[in-house]
C-alpha cells in the first residue's frame, strides 16, 4: 500500500469556489408532472439541497404555454400556464427555484419541422420573432405576479448548445446570435434587473463560438450577466446494443479547456470577470453512459468539484435523477443514465460526491489545503475534509493537523470518516450480482439501495505536542469524507463504555 502524507497549516488560505449547490440539471421540466420525478427531486433536496434546477422543453408543446387561434380571419395568441405553474409550484415547495432555460420551440410558433430527442423536442428559429419575445416577456410577467420579487433573482438562459446541428437548425451561428440580441433585449426592456446570459455552448468550435459571441454583443452594445457553456470529459463513446461506453479525458486538458474561456472572456475590457455559468457539466455526455453509475464516475467528479470553480463561479451537475427520456424510456435499472440517482431512490455514488462537497460547504469555508487527490478547509469545530482516488491503487494517507488553544480538548478529538468506494458503496455490484434485473420489485430495490450508503467510522484520537496525527485509506475509486472536531465528553452518572464493551 503507497503512503501520503499531508501536513495542515491552519493559516494557509487557498482559493477555493465551493458552489456545489448552486444548481442541478433535470431532464425536460415536463418530466416534473410525474410521481417518481418528484420522489428523486424530494430526496435530492432532503439530502443536498440546491438553489435553482435547469432543464430542457420550457416552450415545448408537453408543457402547452403557447396557442394560437384564428378570430375574425385574424391568428391570435393565447398562453396556458396550468402545467407550468403545477411544475414550478412543486419546485418552490422542494425548496428549488428554476433557472430558465429559454427553450425549445413552441410546434405552432416555429419556423420548420426538425426536432431532437424521443419526445420531440422543436429546434427551428421562431417563424416570428415579435411573437417569440412576447412570450417570453409575458412568462416572466405570470411568474412575477405569481411569485413574487424573488424571481428577479432566478438565471435566464437563451436556448440550449445552439452550436450543434441538432439542437439548433444549422448551427446557424447568426441566427443564434438574433435570437439572443432579440430575447435580451426584449426582457431588458421589460425590466433591466433580470439577468440573461448565453451562448450556453457544447464542445464543438467552442472558442470559435465564445470569441464571436463576445464579438457580436461588444458590436451591438449587448452585456450579458454571465456567460455559460457545457463541460464534459469523455472521448466519443462506443455504442454497444442499448449502451455507451466512454474513456475519461486527461482532467488537465480539460480545467485547460475551461480555462481557455475564461481566458477569451477576460480578453475583452467589456466582458472582463464576467462570470460563467457551466450549466451543464457531466463525465459521459448521453444518457446510456454506463459510467455514470459506477464508483470511478465519483471519483472523477471529486476532482472536478475540487477545481471547477477556479473558473467558473457557477456549475449545474446534469442530472439529479434518473427520469430521464432524452433517447427513450430507460430500458434497466441501472442503464447509464445521467442522474445522481436511480429510480427508488437509490444514490449513486456520485451522489454522495456532491453530498459531500456540501457538506464541506456547511462546515467551513477557510480552504488550508488542495492537491489533486483531496481538499481540506477549516471549520470552526476544526477541520473537514474530501480525499479520493481514481484508478490509483489503494494508498493510506497521513494527515497531520495543528491544534491550537481554541482546540485543545481534554476529552480528545472526534474522527469521522464516511467512506464510498466499489467495497462498501456500491450498487451497481450488488445489482450485476442479483442477475441484473431490470425491473426489480420493491423488496429488491430495498435492497440495492441499503447498499447504496457510505461507510462511516470514528474514532477518539488524542493531541500530542499541539499535532494530531489521523490516517485515513483511499481505495481506488474511492471517495472519502472527514471531519475532525473537539469532543465534548459527557456521560451519564454510571455509564462507563469501556466496561459494557467488555461486561456486557
Amino acid at each position: 500500500m503507497m503512503n501520503e502524507k499531508i501536513v495542515i497549516d491552519s493559516k494557509n488560505r487557498i482559493r477555493f469556489n465551493n458552489n456545489v449547490d448552486f444548481c442541478v440539471g433535470t431532464g425536460r421540466l415536463g418530466l416534473a408532472l410525474t410521481e417518481e420525478y418528484l420522489s428523486e427531486l424530494k430526496f435530492v433536496q432532503e439530502k443536498i439541497g440546491f438553489k435553482h434546477i435547469r432543464g430542457h422543453g420550457l416552450f415545448s408543446d408537453d408543457v402547452s404555454i403557447y396557442h394560437e387561434y384564428e378570430e375574425d380571419g385574424e391568428t391570435k395568441v393565447e398562453y396556458n400556464y396550468t402545467y407550468l405553474d403545477r411544475i414550478f409550484d412543486k419546485y418552490i415547495e422542494l425548496g428549488i427555484r428554476p433557472y430558465l432555460e429559454l427553450g425549445f420551440m413552441p410546434g405552432e410558433l416555429a419556423s420548420g419541422t426538425q426536432t431532437i430527442f424521443y419526445w420531440k423536442g422543436n429546434t427551428t428559429p421562431p417563424k416570428d420573432y415579435k411573437r417569440w419575445t412576447d412570450m417570453v416577456v409575458a412568462l416572466l410577467k405570470h411568474i412575477r405576479g405569481r411569485y413574487g420579487e424573488e424571481v428577479l433573482d432566478w438565471p435566464i438562459e437563451v436556448w440550449n448548445e445552439p452550436n450543434l446541428p441538432g439542437f439548433w437548425y444549422k448551427a446557424d451561428m447568426q441566427e443564434y446570435f438574433k435570437l439572443f440580441k432579440e430575447t435580451f433585449e426584449a426582457i431588458k426592456a421589460y425590466d433591466s434587473r433580470f439577468k440573461v446570459g448565453g451562448p450556453a455552448i457544447c464542445g464543438v468550435k467552442d472558442a470559435e463560438w465564445i470569441q464571436a459571441f463576445l464579438e457580436f454583443c461588444k458590436e451591438n452594445k449587448l452585456r450579458p450577466d454571465y456567460i455559460t457553456r457545457h463541460h464534459y470529459t469523455v472521448e466519443f463513446p462506443d455504442r454497444v446494443g442499448h449502451y455507451d461506453y466512454s474513456k475519461l479525458e486527461d482532467a488537465e486538458m480539460r480545467f485547460d479547456n475551461l480555462q481557455s474561456t475564461r481566458d477569451i472572456v477576460d480578453s475583452f475590457e467589456e466582458f472582463k470577470n464576467t462570470p460563467i455559468h457551466l450549466t451543464e457539466f457531466s463525465t459521459s455526455y448521453t444518457p446510456k453512459g454506463v459510467i455514470h453509475d459506477t464508483n470511478l464516475n465519483a471519483a472523477y467528479l471529486a476532482e472536478q468539484l475540487s477545481r471547477i470553480g477556479d473558473m467558473n463561479e457557477a456549475y449545474s451537475y446534469w442530472t439529479f435523477g434518473d427520469v430521464f427520456e432524452e433517447q427513450g424510456v430507460p430500458d434497466s435499472l441501472f442503464h447509464g443514465g445521467f442522474g445522481m440517482v436511480a429510480v427508488g431512490n437509490i444514490p449513486k455514488p456520485a451522489f454522495w460526491t456532491f453530498y459531500f462537497y456540501k457538506q464541506l460547504k456547511k462546515a467551513g469555508s477557510e480552504c488550508v489545503f488542495r492537491d489533486k487527490s483531496s481538499v481540506i478547509v477549516k471549520t470552526d469545530k476544526g477541520y473537514a475534509g474530501i480525499l479520493w482516488n481514481i484508478k490509483g491503487e489503494e494508498y493510506k494517507c497521513e494527515i497531520t493537523f495543528p491544534i491550537d488553544a481554541e482546540m485543545d480538548g481534554k476529552d480528545g478529538f472526534a474522527f469521522i470518516t464516511k467512506t464510498v468506494d466499489e467495497e462498501c458503496c456500491n450498487p451497481l455490484k450488488l445489482w450485476h450480482d442479483m442477475g441484473e434485473t431490470a425491473y426489480p420489485v420493491s423488496e429488491e430495490t430495498e435492497l440495492i439501495r441499503s447498499s447504496a450508503y457510505p461507510l462511516v467510522k470514528s474514532e477518539v484520537l488524542k493531541a500530542e505536542n499541539g499535532e494530531l496525527y489521523a490516517e485515513i485509506d483511499v481505495k481506488t475509486n474511492g471517495v472519502v469524507y472527514f471531519e475532525l472536531s473537539k469532543r465534548n465528553f459527557t456521560p451519564d452518572r454510571g455509564y462507563d463504555y469501556d466496561r459494557v464493551m467488555t461486561e456486557a
